[in-house]
């Protein structure tokens, strides 16, 4: 099991081209990728053409970038999420893109992109909680399209500076505690795999 080969996707719910959640998730994920047998798979939304879900556009023809994150969602075995915190709350990119990958195309089982998958939680933010209060209503929504979102999870405060130039987390604390979600993440989706 300890060198079963899984992918995980990297998902960061900012757009923002410096994003401090963004820089979160990748340190987490080189440090997991260190592990024999992971692949990543670093899904950019500012990349990808996801207009706001909108169920006629939906039936009218489905977006190309949005069945590009339905593919690779599929593709994985799990994800690492760094999600900033608007309003106590979730980011709209984040929200919208979970919205396109749940919605199912005729070619595939329902929630076929989320369903007994394993998911790890990270926030980070200037403030100081670290945009925790957004990770409960991350989990809330993965949870409910059937995912197994592990219980550790990690939020960065005064994240605007706590990497260095290498964009490592500086605190040794702050970074061994981020990694322990990336290695829980890791464990559990093998786990997960060897029960399929």
């Amino acid at each position: 099991m300890s060198d079963t080969p899984i992918k995980i996707a990297l998902l960061s719910g900012s757009l923002r081209g410096e994003s401090l959640n963004t820089k979160l998730v990748t340190a987490v994920a080189g440090e997991i990728e260190r592990q024999d047998g992971v692949e990543i798979d670093l899904i950019s939304l500012n990349k990808l053409d996801l207009p706001i879900y909108d169920q006629d556009l939906e039936e009218k023809e489905f977006p190309a970038g949005a069945l590009e994150l339905k593919r690779r969602l599929k593709e994985s075995d799990g994800f690492l999420i760094g999600s900033p915190e608007y309003n106590g709350s979730i980011s709209g990119a984040l929200k919208n893109a979970i919205d396109w990958a749940s919605r199912p195309r005729p070619d595939e089982e329902p929630l076929e992109c989320f369903k007994g998958k394993g998911c790890g939680l990270l926030a980070a933010s200037p403030g100081a909680i670290g945009g925790l209060r957004g990770l409960r209503h991350v989990r809330q929504i993965l949870t409910q399209l059937q995912m197994v979102v592990i219980p550790q999870e990690f939020a960065l405060s005064k994240a605007h500076e706590a990497f260095d130039d290498a964009g490592q987390i500086k605190d040794e604390n702050a970074r061994a505690m981020a990694n322990n979600v990336g290695g829980s993440l890791v464990k559990m989706i093998r786990a997960l795999k060897c029960d399929v």
